[in-house]
């Protein structure tokens, strides 16, 4: 069956707009509810939220319908979604929920799922609950003296920042360093600066003032340029830009060059390789992570391992083949042995953990690699078909032989945005510009038409 609700980060949409409208959310709380109601024991769930107005809207209308079944509803403040993965575990929650749309706009909103090990829920569970959210709920609902409670944690964000803060090495502090963090106005915003401040450091905040609207708007993990420009105009050690949900991290150097998810991973492996403490041979990552940490890797005698786009594929499948390693060149860094989901902060830690060990700055530790040139476009689709035009698979076959040998190519429809995003990699920078070129002018081809003839 085609999934509608859930892609491949959950449920994402424009506000007020099916599916992301309290109605639905009201449902999709309900046929949660049902799957996850077993047993006799009180049964709880554990809802955050980043600093989108719409949180406001989605927020009741989740506690609704899991009060409704007969869930007890812990609320918190804005809190990142590893946030809410490990309280799901620490509160022995049946299940979590993250209402975000992580790093696209104010205007868009999204429904993460947590079961109540802490994990992303599977393709199949999630096909579970779409398929129930249009049935009639009446007979399933909880009598007048079986209803859900609602509550507020009020301590949510001092948990979590220890949480944190343990997975810091206990002998190492972050003193003599200046850290300008970027918290993209959304759920990290009071925790992750309290986090670096407490273990240290001296820390230059923006991007900290969240009204609702301005959320990745020209900052964070997917604009980091303010945060480069702030570490070289307060001349810091090190620049942290998370996103809005704060479980992706871009790191720039103290010379405020971007340093991306390959050069973090290919930092943290090699790490814990040395360490004697990486599982698994390597590295899981996906099809986007560039040939050069592939390259990286395969020199010092681990693999990398390709997964689908989304951390959730990245994560079932260290899960499944023990590894504890893994992460996507987004900026997504899964260290299992701290966390069950992607945690901008504690990947941040560990890299400045690395920095303060060593005593060598960011720009020497951070670029392991020499990447490959490539280059990832996005182009909008109307939700036609334009892969399966004979022009746009003739443009896909040719982009492929013209790499052969020497370089990958990737055309894939987003889960979380209606964009194709088309991604090119080899040794000729020239060749790459040229082969995204065409595909992405073809698809922009087989739209213009599309308009036309409606």
């Amino acid at each position: 069956m085609a999934r509608k609700l859930f892609g491949t980060d959950g449920i994402r949409g424009r506000t007020n707009v099916e599916p992301m409208t309290a109605e639905t959310a009201l449902k999709v709380a309900m046929a949660a509810a049902t799957q996850f109601r077993r047993g006799d024991h009180r049964h709880r769930v554990v809802i955050g939220k980043d600093t989108r107005l719409s949180g406001y809207m989605l927020e009741p209308a989740l506690a609704a319908g899991f009060i409704a079944m007969g869930l007890d509803v812990i609320m918190t403040s804005p809190l990142p979604t590893p946030a809410v993965a490990m309280l799901t575990r620490s509160l022995r929650a049946d299940l979590g929920v993250m209402i975000s749309a992580s790093h696209n706009p104010y205007e868009d909103n999204g429904i993460k799922l947590f079961g109540p090990d802490g994990y992303k829920l599977s393709d199949a569970v999630e096909a579970t609950i779409e398929a129930m959210v249009d049935e009639n709920f009446t007979d399933r609902l909880a009598p007048a003296s079986m209803l859900g409670r609602a509550s507020r944690l009020d301590d949510a964000s001092g948990r979590y920042i220890e949480y944190v803060k343990n997975t810091f090495p206990k002998r190492l502090t972050l003193d003599g360093l200046k850290i300008v963090v970027d918290c993209a106005h959304g759920a990290a915003y009071k925790v992750a600066p309290r986090v670096l401040a407490e273990l240290g450091a001296e820390v230059v905040s923006i991007a900290v003032e969240p009204n609702g609207k301005n959320i990745n708007d020209n900052c964070g993990a997917v604009a980091p340029q303010a945060m480069q420009e702030a570490v070289v105009l307060h001349g810091a050690h090190m620049g942290i830009a998370l996103d809005g949900d704060a479980d992706r991290l871009i790191v720039a150097d103290e010379h405020g060059a971007r340093i991306d998810g390959d050069q973090i991973m290919a930092l943290v492996t090699r790490e814990a390789a040395d360490a004697g403490t990486l599982k698994g041979g390597g590295l899981v990552s996906t099809i986007m992570s560039n040939l050069g940490l592939e390259r990286f890797l395969n020199r010092i005698n681990l693999k990398l391992v390709r997964t689908p786009v989304g951390d959730r594929y990245v994560v079932e499948h260290m899960r499944a083949n023990g590894f504890n390693v893994g992460g996507e060149q987004s900026g997504h860094i899964v260290l299992s042995d701290h966390s069950t989901t992607g945690d901008g902060l504690i990947a941040a830690l560990q890299v400045l953990a690395c920095v303060k060990q060593r005593g060598r700055p960011a720009s020497e530790i951070l670029n392991l690699f020499e990447p490959l040139p490539q280059l990832l476009r996005s182009v909008g689709y109307s939700g036609g078909r334009p892969l399966e035009h004979r022009s746009v698979i003739q443009c896909i076959a040719d982009g492929e032989e013209r790499l052969k040998g020497s370089g990958r190519l990737s055309v894939r429809k987003s889960g979380t945005e209606p964009v194709i995003r088309v991604m090119a990699e080899g040794e000729d920078e020239t060749t790459v510009n040229e082969v995204v070129d065409r595909i992405c002018g073809a698809i922009a081809d087989f739209e213009r038409a599309l308009a036309a003839a409606e």
